[in-house]
């Protein structure tokens, strides 16, 4: 497998549903016993059904090529070399040992014999910083990123509250999860509800939780303010970072406005021409016209560059009548050469009698030729037609 291909990354992407089953399911059947005895078989059938699929993935590995000096190794011998002799391979064996075997004698009610299947989370990682890569939204993939990452803070914490609870008798105070006794609560899903508000509640640092009256119970909710200390910070610096890459994105596509504006006022240009500028701005964001192209597109190799910006232009060249018997081959050195240039409605590109140095290529939109008074339309030139060819005369290179 080419770990740069797509059957790669659909496997990994696979392998979230069973890293997420253990992670948020597994705590929640070891606190809430209910929840493991009402749905044995179901929670049986699933975990060996995750069991399949982490094998699967450990012979996924033994056949995933690696690049050595830029060339994919094929070799399977080499292949399952390098991959027994990594770090993660003992973790990955460790994740998926027969742990199951103490059932036969802790009972079935006991699934926190299968907490080596924590230890898969790397290959959740890896699977999503692939996806951030591929999605074409990965500010807003990274939002809830970290909100699935919230969600389950605050699940383990609920989780956890209940077992304290329950080992100190639920209803025993305030503090502690309500008992059966009281209207609800003897339904496993009021318990989780009630423990996921109250988890909520602590790590949000909204306050308002009835006050703690054993030591446990102390260091159990000072433990959590900590947590939600740590949480804040990352979440905060997580949503600034996501709020930079946006502005960072729109800065590399549209050219920032504010500087011209400056300028002008500087200048004391008149209202008019400041109005034109923000309007030609606004039109460049309104209908997406990206005329900072070769500055996005400036890192990639020449050869690669030739095929993206031939992707995207070279249906409109062969529009234009000049070019329909060319070779592809001429046309894509010819579209490098090429810069887009967006004009907003009713700008003139050209007056008679300004000195030409461009030749024009009409890819989208439609242009009026007037008369000297700027009213009277002499012809319509549309999409696949050009002017300015005559400039090109005797101009060096």
């Amino acid at each position: 497998l080419d770990p740069s291909g797509d059957w790669y990354y659909w496997w990994i992407s696979i392998m979230v549903l069973p890293v997420l089953y253990n992670w948020i399911i597994l705590i929640c059947r070891s606190c809430f016993p209910d929840v493991q005895e009402q749905h044995t078989v179901l929670w049986l059938s699933l975990d060996y059904l995750c069991d399949t699929l982490y094998l699967l993935d450990i012979a996924v590995r033994l056949h995933t090529g690696f690049l050595e000096d830029g060339i994919l190794v094929q070799d399977h011998g080499r292949i399952r070399q390098r991959y027994l002799r990594s770090p993660s391979f003992p973790w990955d064996v460790a994740a998926v040992l027969p742990t199951d075997l103490l059932y036969l004698r802790l009972g079935l009610g006991v699934p926190a014999v299968r907490a080596n299947r924590f230890l898969r989370a790397p290959r959740l990682f890896e699977a999503f910083d692939r996806r951030e890569t591929r999605t074409a939204h990965p500010n807003a993939f990274r939002v809830a990123k970290l909100m699935l990452y919230v969600f389950i803070a605050i699940h383990w914490y609920g989780c956890l509250y209940f077992a304290l609870s329950a080992w100190l008798g639920l209803g025993a105070d305030a503090w502690v999860c309500p008992n059966a006794s009281r209207p609800g609560f003897a339904h496993p899903l009021r318990q989780y509800l009630h423990s996921f508000y109250f988890s909520t509640l602590i790590l949000a640092t909204v306050g308002d939780t009835p006050e703690p009256w054993r030591e446990e119970e102390f260091l159990f909710i000072t433990a959590g303010f900590l947590l939600a200390v740590l949480g804040f910070a990352t979440i905060t610096g997580s949503i600034s970072s996501v709020i930079s890459n946006v502005n960072a994105a729109d800065a590399a596509f549209y050219p920032d406005p504010e500087p011209v504006r400056r300028y002008l006022r500087a200048q004391g240009a008149g209202r008019h021409l400041v109005r034109r500028v923000a309007r030609w701005h606004q039109h460049l964001r309104v209908q997406r016209k990206l005329p900072a192209e070769q500055a996005v597109l400036r890192h990639l190799p020449r050869g690669l560059r030739a095929e993206v910006v031939a992707s995207v232009h070279l249906p409109a060249l062969h529009r234009v009548s000049l070019f329909q018997s060319w070779e592809r081959g001429v046309l894509q050195q010819l579209v490098l050469r090429l810069r887009p240039q967006v004009f907003s409605p009713g700008e003139f590109v050209c007056r008679r009698g300004d000195v030409g140095h461009e030749m024009y290529f009409i890819r989208e939109g439609r242009l009026a030729v007037v008369a000297e008074d700027g009213i009277t339309q002499l012809a319509i030139l549309g999409e696949g037609l050009y002017f300015g060819e005559i400039s090109l005369i005797n101009i060096k290179g």
